[in-house]
C-alpha cells in the first residue's frame, strides 16, 4: 500500500490484483484468463436458461437464438481481451461445444462443423 500526501492528508491508495472496467477484467499480471471464465459462466448461465425453456430446438431455431443471446457474450470486447493462451481458448470452446448439444441434429458433429 503507497500513502500520498498532499496538503496534509493522507491518501491510501490499495494495491488490487484484479480490476472492472466497462465489463472487462483486468489483473496485475494483464492476461485475460479472468475474463474468459467470467465470460464463460455468464454464457453458461444463458445456455442453462436456454435449456430449460426450450425443450426441442432445430438448427435454424438455435442459429437465432445462438446470434442473439449467446454470441454477444462471447464477443463483447474481445478485441480489448483477445485470448491467446490456449486455456482460455479451450474455455471459450467449450462453451461453444456445449451450446451445439442442445440441438436435435447437431449432437454427434464438433462445434466447428
Amino acid at each position: 500500500m503507497r500513502v500520498l500526501k498532499d496538503n496534509g492528508i493522507n491518501w491510501r491508495l490499495m494495491e488490487t490484483n484484479e480490476e472492472r472496467g466497462l465489463g472487462i477484467f483486468i489483473t496485475s499480471d494483464l492476461k485475460p484468463s479472468l475474463q474468459c471464465v467470467k465470460a464463460a459462466n455468464k454464457v453458461m448461465s444463458v445456455l442453462g436458461m436456454v435449456r430449460r425453456n426450450f425443450k426441442r430446438l432445430d438448427v435454424e431455431g438455435f442459429r437465432v437464438i445462438y446470434k442473439g443471446y449467446i454470441r454477444p457474450h462471447l464477443e463483447y470486447c474481445i478485441q480489448a481481451w483477445s485470448p491467446f493462451l490456449v486455456k482460455d481458448k479451450l474455455v471459450l470452446e467449450n462453451v461453444q461445444l456445449r451450446a451445439t448439444k442442445l440441438v436435435r441434429g447437431l449432437k454427434n458433429f464438433s462445434y466447428e462443423e
